[in-house]
Parts: C-alpha cells; sequence; structure tokens
C-alpha cells in the first residue's frame, strides 16, 4: 500500500517541476528566493529518482516500459551530478553567478525530462481513444492555449501582452503562419522569443511526430492505429517502419536546421548591428526550416543591413524549400539516390534499380515545386524591374531578390521587399503562391502542391473527354481526385469568409490588403501588407480561426467529426447533372 501511494504521489511530481519552471523562468523573483532555487531543485529532482527506482523493480525485465524509466533515472542523476560538480567548481565566483549555472543545468535536464514524460503521456492518450483527426486537432488547441497562457508571463514581454494577443502569436507560432501582432524583436524578451520558436518546432513537426521518436528510441511497444496514422504521416508502404522513419523526421529536422544555424552565423559574422549572433541564427534557421516566418529584425529582412546579405537569403531559401518540399519526398529521394551511389560501386549483386524507386507522389512534388519556382522568379524579375528590384544595382542581387520573392510566399513569411510598395499584379501572383503553399507531408501550409497539380491534371483530363488522370503507367484513383477538389473549395470559402468578416469588422480597409492577409493566415505564409498589427480584436479572433483551419485542414476536422461512411453494396442509378 504505501508503494502505491509513492506511485500516486509521483504522478504530481511532473506538476511540480512544471510549477518552479514557470516561476523561475516566468517571474521576477526576490533576492531572498535565490539562494533557494538549487536546494528546490536538488530535493525535486532526488525525489523523482527515489520514484523511478521504485517504479524500475515493479516491472519485469523484458517490460519495455524499464528502458523508458531507467533512461529517467540517467538523465536525472547526471543533472544532478553535473549541477553540484558545477556548483563547486565554481565556488571562487560571487554568490549569483555560483548558483546561476548549476541553475541552467538543472532546468534543462527537467525540461527534457517533461518533454519525455509529455510525449508518452500523448502516447498514452493515443492508446485509449484513438481519432487521428480529433486528437490531431485537439493537439494543436491545446498547445495553442498553452503557448498563449506562456508569452503572458511577466518575464516573457517587455511591457506586458494583452489575452488576444497572446493568444494570436502562440497560434501564429504553433500554426507556423508568422503573422505577428507585436514586434517580435522589440517586444519579446529573449526568453519569449525562446517559447515562440520551441512553440514554432513542436507545431512545425507535430506532437506525434515527438512521440513516435520516443517511442523507436526506447522500442516501446506501440499499437496498430498509431502505426495507421503515422503511415499516412510519412507516406510509408511498410507500417514497420512507420515509428523509425518518425524518428528519422526528428532527427534529419534538427541536423538540417543546426547546419542552417551554422551557415547563417557565417554569413551575418560581419554585421555589427545584430546582438546575438548565435541565437540570430538558431531562430531563424528554425523559423526558415519550419516555414514560418517569424524573425527577431522588426522588418524581416528588409531592414538594410539584411536586405543586401544576398548569402544569408540563400542560406534562407534553401531551408525553406528544403522544409516545405516533404519529408517523404526527402526519404524517397535519399533512398533513390543511395541505391545508385552504390551500384557505381558494384560489379556483381548489383541492388536493382529497374523497380519503381522515385515513387509518383515524389515526381508530382518536384515538378509541381520547379514549376512554380520558376514561374514566380521569372514574373517577379520582369514585373519588379521598375519597383523593388531598383534597390539592387548588381544582376545577382536582383536575381537573389526576385527569387527569394518566388521561395518566401510558399508559406515561408519572410521579406526583403516592403509589399506595402510592390505592384498590384505581383501581389495577385504572391496571393497566388501563397493559395498552393508547400508540398503534403511538410512543415507548411496551403491547399498543397499535389492539391493544385491533381487539379489542373484533371481539367486536362475532362477537357480530352478522359475518365481518370493518367501519368506514365500509373492513375491516380478518384478518392484523391475528390479530395483535391474538396481541399480546393473549403479553402475558397473558408477564406471568402474571413474577408467578408473583416470587411465588416474593418470598412474602412482595403479589401486588396484583407484579401492578402486573409490568404496569408490560411496558408500559413505570414507574409502581410502591415495590417495585422492594426487590426480590431474581432478581425483578430478571424485570423486566428483562419489560421488553425489552415494548418489542420478543415477536411480533417470534419472527417473526424463525421466518422467514417459504411460501405454500401449497393449503387443508385446515375442522373447526369446541367453543369455548363
Amino acid at each position: 500500500m504505501k508503494i502505491k501511494t509513492l506511485l500516486n504521489l509521483y504522478r504530481f511530481t511532473d506538476i511540480l517541476i512544471l510549477f518552479f519552471l514557470i516561476f523561475d523562468f516566468g517571474f521576477s523573483v526576490t533576492e531572498e528566493y535565490k539562494p533557494f532555487r538549487i536546494p528546490i531543485y536538488a530535493t525535486i529532482t532526488s525525489l523523482i529518482i527515489t520514484f523511478n527506482f521504485i517504479k524500475l523493480f515493479r516491472y519485469s525485465k523484458s517490460d519495455p516500459i524499464r528502458k523508458t524509466v531507467r533512461f529517467n533515472i540517467g538523465i536525472l542523476v547526471t543533472t544532478l551530478v553535473a549541477a553540484f560538480t558545477v556548483y563547486y567548481l565554481n565556488s571562487h565566483l560571487p554568490p549569483v553567478e555560483q548558483l546561476m549555472r548549476p541553475k541552467i543545468i538543472f532546468e534543462l535536464g527537467l525540461f527534457f525530462y517533461l518533454l519525455m514524460r509529455l510525449t508518452f503521456f500523448i502516447k498514452y492518450i493515443y492508446k485509449i481513444y484513438f481519432n487521428p483527426a480529433i486528437l490531431f486537432v485537439g493537439s494543436f488547441f491545446i498547445l495553442v492555449l498553452i503557448g498563449a497562457l506562456l508569452l503572458m508571463l511577466p518575464n516573457v514581454t517587455v511591457n506586458g501582452i494583452s489575452f488576444i494577443d497572446a493568444l494570436f502569436t502562440s497560434t501564429s507560432a504553433i500554426c507556423v503562419t508568422g503573422l505577428a501582432v507585436l514586434d517580435t524583436g522589440k517586444d519579446f524578451t529573449q526568453l519569449g522569443q525562446t517559447v515562440i520558436i520551441i512553440l514554432i518546432q513542436i507545431g512545425g513537426l507535430g506532437i506525434l511526430t515527438f512521440t513516435s521518436f520516443f517511442a523507436y528510441f526506447f522500442k516501446e511497444n506501440s499499437s496498430f492505429r498509431e502505426g495507421m496514422y503515422m503511415k499516412d504521416y510519412t507516406s510509408t508502404e511498410n507500417l514497420q517502419d512507420v515509428f523509425r522513419i518518425g524518428a528519422q523526421i526528428v532527427g534529419f529536422t534538427l541536423g538540417i536546421e543546426l547546419l542552417g544555424a551554422i551557415f547563417i552565423y557565417m554569413s551575418i559574422d560581419t554585421i555589427s548591428t545584430i546582438d546575438n549572433k548565435v541565437f540570430f541564427s538558431i531562430f531563424h534557421s528554425i523559423s526558415a526550416f519550419c516555414n514560418a516566418g517569424f524573425s527577431t529584425s522588426s522588418a524581416s529582412f528588409y531592414e538594410p543591413t539584411l536586405r543586401y546579405d544576398y548569402s544569408l537569403q540563400w542560406v534562407l531559401m534553401l531551408l525553406i524549400i528544403i522544409g516545405g518540399i516533404g519529408y517523404s519526398f526527402i526519404f524517397n529521394s535519399f533512398s533513390y539516390l543511395k541505391r545508385r551511389f552504390l551500384n557505381l560501386f558494384r560489379t556483381k549483386n548489383k541492388v536493382s534499380t529497374t523497380v519503381r524507386v522515385i515513387t509518383l507522389n515524389s515526381k508530382i512534388t518536384l515538378v509541381t515545386t520547379s514549376i512554380l519556382l520558376a514561374v514566380g522568379f521569372i514574373f517577379f524579375y520582369f514585373a519588379e524591374a521598375n519597383y523593388s528590384l531598383q534597390d539592387h544595382d548588381s544582376v545577382f542581387g536582383k536575381i537573389t531578390t526576385a527569387m527569394f520573392s518566388s521561395v518566401t510566399p510558399r508559406t515561408a513569411g519572410f521579406n526583403t521587399v516592403d509589399y506595402a510598395h510592390v505592384a498590384t499584379p505581383s501581389l495577385l501572383v504572391v496571393i497566388f503562391l501563397m493559395w498552393i503553399g508547400a508540398s503534403p507531408g511538410s512543415t507548411g501550409g496551403g491547399i498543397k502542391t499535389s492539391t493544385f497539380a491533381i487539379a489542373t491534371l484533371n481539367i486536362f483530363a475532362t477537357a480530352r473527354g478522359k475518365k481518370r488522370i493518367e501519368i506514365n503507367t500509373r492513375e491516380i484513383s478518384s478518392n484523391t481526385v475528390n479530395r483535391a477538389f474538396s481541399i480546393i473549395s473549403i479553402s475558397l470559402i473558408t477564406i471568402g469568409t474571413a474577408i467578408l468578416l473583416l470587411l465588416f469588422f474593418e470598412p474602412e480597409k482595403d479589401l486588396l490588403a484583407i484579401a492578402f492577409e486573409c490568404f496569408s493566415a490560411y496558408s500559413t505564409s505570414g507574409l502581410s501588407i502591415n495590417l495585422t498589427p492594426t487590426l480590431s480584436d474581432p478581425s483578430k479572433y478571424v485570423l486566428i480561426a483562419t489560421m488553425f483551419v489552415g494548418r489542420i485542414g478543415l477536411l480533417n476536422l470534419l472527417f473526424g467529426m463525421l466518422g467514417q461512411v459504411e460501405q454500401k453494396f449497393y449503387q443508385y442509378p446515375q442522373e447526369n447533372i446541367l453543369i455548363n
């Protein structure tokens, strides 16, 4: 009975850790409290280690949970030892600095421990209640609320923040949009910017991806239904590989973001106006790869010190394209190139390349993305020749700016031009690119490149009198075509409703500016004509709902709410309806 009581108390230690972390980070503590930080953290850590040891002996040696518990103990013991070692090594320093360094170690260790506990808690929810659409929407909604509460902490902002602005910022970060009602660089402290970038990272990858990462890492047993959901997300044919690919997605993302941060740092090393270059590099690498568009620079990359840094812009463009092209395409291309590379060094037992290695989905993604980038670049290069491109003297500068203007509307949200002063035709093309967005299975939004490609191919097939879409030796299923047109219809209805409501709440605003903002919100692009900060509270709620619906997909929500339709083994007589 005593052991069971202790294990029940163990559940409250997570709340205790969360409370002290929020209190330490979010509030300005008194000088009298500071000396008690280390003893409190040490006591909590020791308490959790004890509970984990008790929990460890309650499972058999073959139980996979034992590995998770052992890893928990390893993290906490390492944190405890490292913190006290640093504390005694720095005993010669002033009291404040002597306490700060072990405090940081405790905070990092306990934060990572909480992250693990959160992912396994969500994994448990997926086991007892499984509706992929509802849980997907619910996880985003809960994260938005948590993010809003964290952004309202006193130490997160410079001059405080209202609930509606905190909710808007949190939604924009979780939905990797980038629309902002406050200046991220000036109105938020570095702690606030850190909270925003963590929300962007979680929102870009999705909480189930993190869950899959830990499930694979600890070799945890996963249900068949969990695997089916991850199979759809990762576009994997083999059900046994889905959690391995989930772990690969996290590893690939963190690796690319680290590499991007290094190149960004190398690009801005000579810019003296940037105070913390390391944080700037990490922040913008994550924001670019996740196609979020948040920037610690007040004018994004339109500021003179960044506008002409072309090497920085090419690094950002590569991160945006990689993050927006989709994980399924990346892993499929990697498998194909790996197979071709291995065959170069094999004279016998070559790996077969006659089978279909590059999938049709990857081909559609690559072709559509390439066409959109090329068309966007050519249009901006000529349409903006007498407008935004006049600020750049060199041909390379004009090419870079035109290419950046073609890449960033695809849900990224950065800008090197002032969209309030570009030509009207350019704004319309930007709206079109924002509406299409990134590719499926990526960190970006929009209706997706494959949806646009399928709809376009269906138009040509219908015009030629064909009943099916055929590409090479493959036929696109009717379910895919129906889903594509459903997504297009829902997107236009949602955006149209948002425009109508904003015109009602903001009658003095320009129609084109409102339409631009609504398309940006739905596609989670984040580009703005400086309209969002001037909106009233009802208009902000409209954009919050638009961003949320654009990120989760209203069709996914409808699937979850309406449930699965039963298979019917009969068919009514067909009748043609007058269309045109």
